[in-house]
């Protein structure tokens, strides 16, 4: 979508024809702010998605630590057993 030197004038037109020369600052503040708050809003979900990202490589070698350490960890059990002998 890439827009000409020409369609971009006749935008500017439509839009000064449709609400007029009091309403464009107006118009212009608004439409600022509501990119901004689009970008902030969508650099937060940005920074939320790298941060998960970064912590489950972790969250999964956690994981698969737990299981290794639970079977090489004798049960209980077996120990009583053992020191009874």
């Amino acid at each position: 979508m890439n827009l000409g030197p020409a369609e971009v004038i006749l935008i500017l037109v439509a839009v000064l024809l449709i609400f007029g020369p009091k309403k464009l600052p107006e118009l212009g503040k608004s439409l600022g702010q509501g990119i901004r708050e689009f970008r902030r809003g969508t650099q937060g979900i940005r920074e939320d998605l790298e941060a998960s990202l970064k912590d489950e490589p972790k969250a999964a070698a956690r994981s698969e630590a737990e299981p290794q350490a639970k079977a090489a960890a004798p049960a209980p059990a077996l120990e009583a057993e053992a020191a009874q002998k």
